[in-house]
């Protein structure tokens, strides 16, 4: 273990459970790219020893369309990584950042202040939370001594709440009429409005027990100063832009123009306007997150010049993801192709009553995420058995829907799928922070679990 200095250090014994978690995951889990390869032959196995359609065919064909069929959702967070990257980078952010950080005064102060700000952004829109989550982690660590991996983790904690959030994509899907994902409408001709999912006593009570519990769970898992690994700005510099030239070019002088980013940002403004208020276009989800980010950081940038090289600089933190999320999409590829959901699902099932229905569903949920860490692809497999069973069962659909929603969420805590971007553009290593978020996991696994139980 290396102390502030630097120094190799003798590591003094260790007693909390916190800190044993995080030996053990520093220990265990390898490159995140290593550990979906093994996923991928976890899921393989498992479907061919429980799926009903478990052949040999069914399992590689499955896996070679999943590789592809999520490239679009992989780039789009792969942008979401990029453009908020640069966003962030933009001087105006970056003073923003510095004064919000400023207010912290100890590492805890800053944890907690990192955590609900993080908490905040991604109840509103989880792209916008898991690019503040790095990037206000990498800011305090650069004004105090801070186990780096320990305040990425405070950040990503923050997004503990964002699949009960608005921009929910099960939430969106059963709110929205016609969706093809809409399961609830489909079986029962009723929309879910968010009066009926967000906005209920079994959503924000737990919400508000974790935005209060979590900030006290995370100052007892401070590591000791002697035991903290804090960020070394030498390996991992902030992106300086090129000195400008005393003399321009023609082709400089474009460079350097403002003009060419106040059209792009007159466009985007343009289209935002119509959008909210003409209802013209889609404008919602993960692409409204993208291109926000981008019109947001030509325009904070100045120039096209220094948003090109501030996309180059965040592109450098996207190579690890490059192919994570391909294998992740032949893991969800295999899971639809040889039905292994339903067997999970329906094992939960079979133990339900109407009122344990949706306990039950965020029992399985939890599990599901492991496999299927993206929200619409999960819904895809889970929802199509747990809201017939609803409505046999005369269980609420709206509770059993959050339940997945929330059984996601809570999960991710401990899916490299999402805290790959995070740590991507914080610059850590995902073994440790995961090791700090087990506890925000287990926290909420009970937190959560308890409302669906009492609440419902």
């Amino acid at each position: 273990m290396k102390s502030k200095a630097g120094e190799l250090a003798v590591t003094p014994a260790r007693h909390s459970f916190a800190e044993m978690t995080i030996d053990l995951f520093e220990r265990i889990i390898p490159d995140p790219f290593v550990l979906a390869v093994l996923i991928t032959l976890l899921v393989a196995a498992l479907s061919a020893l429980f799926a009903p359609q478990a052949s040999f065919e069914h399992i590689v064909v499955g896996w070679y369309s999943g590789f592809f069929e999520i490239l679009t959702f992989g780039f789009q967070i792969i942008l979401v990584l990029v453009t908020g990257h640069a966003f962030a980078h933009a001087p105006p952010v970056q003073r923003a950042f510095k004064s919000v950080v400023g207010l912290a005064r100890t590492p805890v102060q800053a944890a907690t202040l990192t955590f609900l700000l993080v908490a905040f952004a991604s109840f509103f829109n989880w792209g916008l939370g898991l690019v503040v989550s790095a990037l206000l982690a990498r800011e305090v660590a650069k004004r105090m001594p801070v186990d780096f991996a320990w305040i990425v983790a405070a950040g990503f904690s923050g997004w503990v709440v964002q699949a009960g959030g608005l921009s929910s994509t099960i939430v969106l899907a059963q709110a929205t009429h016609g969706s093809p994902m809409n399961v609830v409408e489909k079986l029962t001709g009723h929309v879910l409005p968010f009066s009926e999912t967000v906005f209920t006593t079994f959503n924000l009570v737990p919400a508000f027990v974790m935005l209060v519990a979590t900030p006290v769970v995370l100052a007892l898992m401070k590591p000791r100063d002697s035991d903290a690994i804090i960020l070394d700005l030498a390996k991992n510099p902030d992106p300086v832009p090129p000195a400008r030239p005393r003399t321009l070019s023609f082709a400089k002088r474009l460079e350097y123009s403002r003009i060419g980013s106040l059209a792009i940002g007159a466009g985007g403004i343009s289209l935002f306007v119509l959008a909210q208020f003409k209802h013209i276009g889609a404008f919602s989800g993960v692409n409204a997150v993208i291109f926000v980010m981008f019109i947001l950081g030509v325009l904070l940038h100045g120039y096209p010049l220094a948003y090109g090289n501030a996309v180059k600089n965040a592109a450098r933190q996207a190579g690890s993801m490059t192919l994570q999320y391909p294998l992740y999409g032949g893991v969800m590829g295999i899971m639809a192709a040889t039905g292994l959901p339903g067997v999970i699902a329906n094992f939960f099932i079979a133990i339900s009553n109407t009122h344990t229905l949706p306990f039950w569903s965020y029992v399985c949920s939890l599990l599901v995420t492991f496999l299927v860490p993206s929200g619409g692809g999960h819904w895809a497999v889970q929802g199509p058995f747990v809201i017939p069973a609803a409505v046999a069962l005369h269980s609420s659909t709206a509770a059993t829907s959050m339940a997945v929603a929330v059984g996601e969420q809570v999960s991710n805590m401990m899916q490299p799928f999402w805290a790959a971007p995070v740590v991507a553009m914080a610059g850590v290593g995902v073994q440790r922070v995961l090791g700090f978020t087990m506890m925000t996991f287990l926290l909420g696994a009970v937190v959560y679990g308890v409302a669906f139980l009492v609440l419902v």
